[in-house]
């Protein structure tokens, strides 16, 4: 499944990037693990993999997180849009990697990436989404990234 990234591009995303931590809430536990481990590949801290609401709220009070990645289906009660909400608030990025983009969430989060997808589009996707927020050149967008209008 690793097979997207190439030798020494973790390195080089590491030294250019602004968005450094990560935090993975996502209910699948096999993409959860994918996602961790091609971040952590590509040198970017996580700062906690999830799978629910409560937790993800309480890393994000407890830790320094530039971005969470979020479904919108989670465990429990609330969705990935509550916590995009919560992210909001905190001044937090969001970006929804999901199998539905919610057009409801267009105030909270910075866009989605469509399921299925290569580790290497959620890598330019987390690329095209720390060019938005740093106000740089976007770079080429992935098959299956949409930023909401709002957000570009």
């Amino acid at each position: 499944m690793f097979f997207g990234l190439v030798k020494g591009e973790a390195e080089a995303r590491g030294r250019r990037k602004a968005i450094r931590s990560v935090l993975v809430v996502e209910d699948e536990p096999l993409v959860a693990f994918d996602n961790e481990h091609v971040l952590e590949m590509a040198g970017y801290r996580v700062a906690a993999t999830v799978d629910e609401y409560a937790h993800a709220v309480t890393i994000m009070q407890e830790e320094s997180v530039d971005l969470v990645i979020a479904d919108v289906t989670l465990h429990g009660e609330k969705t990935g849009i509550d916590l995009a909400r919560f992210a909001a608030g905190r001044g937090v990025a969001v970006l929804f990697v999901t199998g539905a983009c919610p057009v409801d969430a267009r105030e909270m989060a910075l866009g989605c990436l469509a399921k299925p997808y290569a580790p290497r589009d959620l890598l330019a996707a987390i690329d095209v989404v720390d060019a938005l927020l740093r106000g740089k050149a976007l770079p080429r967008f992935p098959d299956g990234l949409h930023l909401f209008e709002d957000a570009a």
